[in-house]
């Protein structure tokens, strides 16, 4: 089991831009901040850290688990608005299962960030 993933970033401040409204959209928030560095979690528990700081630019995935479709639609609004790059709008890939329904979005240092929901539409 993964307790916490850390993504190294190029600019603090303009990753922090571009993932805190994207990640409220899924229901995290800023649980633990350092200089140069935030972990977003609920509960007060970090799970997915950016921290700038050298290597970057490893073009990282990392997907967020989602309840519902309408979560998925939400993060990736919230992810584009706030600077992401499409990678993939809203929608079904079946090639990997009948309901895996996902978004991608490239964050300011091209890291491929998807939220996914599993589920069966409500």
């Amino acid at each position: 089991m993964i307790d916490h993933v850390s993504v190294s970033v190029k600019s603090f401040a303009a990753s922090r831009a571009f993932y805190e409204p994207a990640l409220t959209a899924l229901g995290y928030d800023v649980v633990m901040e350092f200089p140069h560095a935030a972990g977003f979690g609920t509960g007060g528990k970090p799970i997915f850290w950016i921290a700038e700081r050298e290597p970057t630019g490893t073009a990282a995935h990392v997907a967020f688990q989602c309840d519902d479709r309408a979560t998925v639609d939400a993060f990736h609004a919230a992810a584009l608005a706030a600077g992401g790059r499409d990678n993939g709008g809203p929608g079904l890939r079946e090639h990997y299962h009948p309901t895996y329904y996902g978004a991608f979005v490239l964050d300011p240092d091209g890291n491929n960030v998807e939220a996914v929901c599993h589920g069966q539409p409500a």
